[in-house]
């Protein structure tokens, strides 16, 4: 789940596409599948190409349509079932294009938190300076304060431009990953609904206790394990986390009722959109570990982790959290 990728990497100061991709998609799609790619049925199943407004806007705008053919070039290619085409253009994605911002997020949040030791020093020296100007000029402590924050806002943002390092770029990650989630979302929910050409595979596309990816999950297991599994990614953040602020606790709160909430949602979208947010959460959550890893930091060069044994001291939190 796209949200709770949000949460987990929010730990900053307080992160022509088209056709150069419909270039690459082209020549492997029939000229059938390209041309009712770009055509919508003026009513869906479920009504919600009929619904118009933004909803119906954004279903059939083109960055959707440009996922929707990257999902059937990868089944094609694959020649994988789709389900299991979907699971591996999701880890492929996720691979390719968010784990690389994830690891520069955390090249840049170590740079910020490595100026804190000095912008707390420039703060000392900032303050006792406005005090000594505010005594010479008989400003108010109002005054005073208003003069301290700009100028101290003004110096924290030429140490960032210094170090290359403004808070900004650590959501990168979060406005890239976002309209891919909801572009993938909608792409399968328009190739699972609105395309006839498609439908029959779709049906015949899944596995398991899902052998239909068109309708929605009745067992309700994979939108129950997508629930357990941002749960999870949320615990995992929290654990790191000492001496959270109030705030950040009641935010952290609304993240584990958003992820709740988002059981009976998945139960209620065709299976093959569940498939996709279970497996984009199940990959986030790998590449969040994976980050942990000391040797992957090192071979990548990205900034040492504090511990040598990530895995065992979360291990060891988690139990001594829910265990004792």
């Amino acid at each position: 789940m796209l949200t709770v990728g949000v949460l987990v990497r929010c730990r900053v100061l307080r992160p022509r596409a088209r056709d150069v991709l419909s270039r690459w998609a082209s020549p492997v799609l029939p000229l059938t599948c390209t041309t009712e790619s770009r055509v919508r049925p003026a009513s869906g199943v479920g009504g919600a190409s009929g619904a118009g407004g933004w909803y119906g806007s954004l279903s059939d705008s083109a960055p959707v349509h440009l996922c929707e053919n990257f999902l059937v070039s990868a089944h094609q290619v694959s020649g994988l079932p789709w389900w299991l085409s979907i699971a591996m253009a999701t880890a492929s994605i996720r691979t390719c294009i968010t784990l690389p911002l994830a690891a520069y997020q955390l090249i840049i949040i170590a740079k910020v938190e490595a100026l804190q030791a000095e912008i707390s020093e420039l703060a000392k020296r900032l303050r006792y300076e406005v005090s000594v100007r505010g005594r010479e000029r008989g400003w108010t402590d109002k005054q005073s304060r208003v003069q301290f924050q700009k100028n101290l806002r003004r110096l924290v943002l030429q140490l960032y431009v210094r170090d290359n390092c403004h808070p900004f770029k650590a959501s990168l990650l979060v406005w890239v990953q976002l309209p891919l989630w909801v572009g993938l979302s909608l792409a399968l929910r328009n190739l699972s609904l609105d395309r006839p050409a498609l439908h029959g595979e779709l049906a015949a596309g899944g596995a398991l206790w899902f052998p239909d990816l068109t309708v929605p999950d009745s067992t309700w297991v994979l939108p129950v394990c997508l629930g357990l599994t941002n749960l999870l990614i949320l615990e995992v953040f929290s654990l790191q986390r000492v001496g959270a602020s109030r705030f950040q606790r009641l935010v952290l709160n609304g993240f584990r009722g958003f992820s709740v909430l988002m059981i009976p949602i998945a139960a209620s979208v065709p299976t093959s959109m569940a498939l996709y947010w279970f497996c984009s959460s199940l990959v986030g959550f790998s590449h969040n570990l994976l980050l942990r890893s000391p040797t992957v930091r090192r071979t990548a060069g990205l900034p040492a982790p504090q511990s040598e044994t990530p895995y065992r001291d979360l291990l060891s939190a988690f139990i001594s959290k829910y265990w004792r």
